[in-house]
């Protein structure tokens, strides 16, 4: 019989994430799978050739080929999950530090963040077509939910409002969070909510909900896509030069808070984070302006200081 080799490997799992609904992390090993398979040339690889050297020169492969360290990490954390899973098994041999030569870590980044006037901008610049407008009206509402995720915003159902109080699972982590829901979000949750179809079991009117399984995270993914392509157009609208994603609405909501001197912890629960390591990571910088300003009190004040 022949041996099973890293493709196989990499494919059983698959099929066992696809089998637990979590189509999303699927994906995201199929892409490892196939980005691996590329730099290798061949359909066929066994565990004995992902040596320290194999994976060195993949790393250079994805650097020359432009792939973000944050990408390169995400693949090589893939391949060792399914090399680890061999290991343990006994069908791959066991080699100490097999990967520490290569970098698995999380490079953050600022960019996803607006400042002020941008986001403001966004929220208010005057639109008359349906879409744009469903499109402002999440935005406001996704900063007024505590900087909720379009992935949660998106499934929210009717029951995770009630008594103005929202309440809901975070799909990424299961993390409940509770908010009271703002004054200033209640009419413009129910404009939102009357663009929803009647045979829709979501409050918001981008999914259909008639789907189940791997067609609904297709669905998602989708309405995913279409939403940032109205985000593109409603920022150009808007006179926004910056790069704007459903993740800059999070990100520029925590950053508000922390320029606000909101503690740290308030906004990881918020946020619902279920480690402040992780709101460190959206909270890496203060804007320029904030860094200016503390860098010239400062300095004002040692030099304009007079002894008494």
């Amino acid at each position: 019989m022949k041996k099973k080799g890293f493709i196989e490997g990499m494919r059983e799992y698959v099929t066992l994430l696809q089998k637990e609904q979590r189509f999303s992390t699927a994906k995201s090993y199929l892409d490892a799978l196939r980005s691996f398979v590329r730099f290798k040339a061949t359909e066929e690889i066994a565990y004995e050739e992902i040596t320290k050297t194999c994976l060195h020169e993949y790393e250079l492969y994805l650097q020359k080929a432009g792939r973000s360290r944050n990408t390169i990490s995400t693949y090589m954390r893939r391949l060792r999950c399914i090399y680890n899973r061999a290991v343990e098994k006994g069908e791959a041999t066991y080699i100490p530090n097999l990967f520490s030569g290569v970098f698995t870590g999380i490079e953050s980044r600022r960019k996803r963040s607006l400042p002020l006037k941008e986001l403001h901008r966004l929220m208010t610049v005057p639109v008359k077509e349906p879409r744009l407008r469903k499109t402002q009206l999440a935005v406001c509402l996704m900063f007024q939910y505590g900087g909720m995720s379009f992935a949660d915003f998106a499934h929210l159902k009717s029951e995770n409002v009630r008594d103005n109080i929202l309440s809901y699972q975070r799909r990424k982590t299961g993390t409940s969070i509770r908010l009271e829901v703002l004054r200033s979000a209640n009419a413009m949750q129910q404009e939102l909510s009357r663009k929803t179809s009647h045979s829709s079991q979501y409050l918001m009117p981008f999914l259909s909900g008639s789907q189940k399984g791997e067609a609904a995270y297709l669905e998602y993914q989708n309405a995913l896509q279409q939403f940032n392509r109205n985000l593109k157009t409603l920022k150009t609208r808007a006179g926004i030069k910056s790069p704007v994603t459903s993740y800059s609405i999070r990100h520029s909501f925590a950053n508000q808070l922390k320029e606000q001197q909101v503690p740290i912890e308030i906004i990881s629960e918020l946020l619902g984070h279920q480690s402040i390591r992780t709101t460190q990571i959206y909270l890496r910088s203060f804007s320029l302006d904030k860094l200016t300003k503390v860098t010239n009190d400062c300095f004002r004040k040692v030099y304009m200081y007079k002894e008494k």
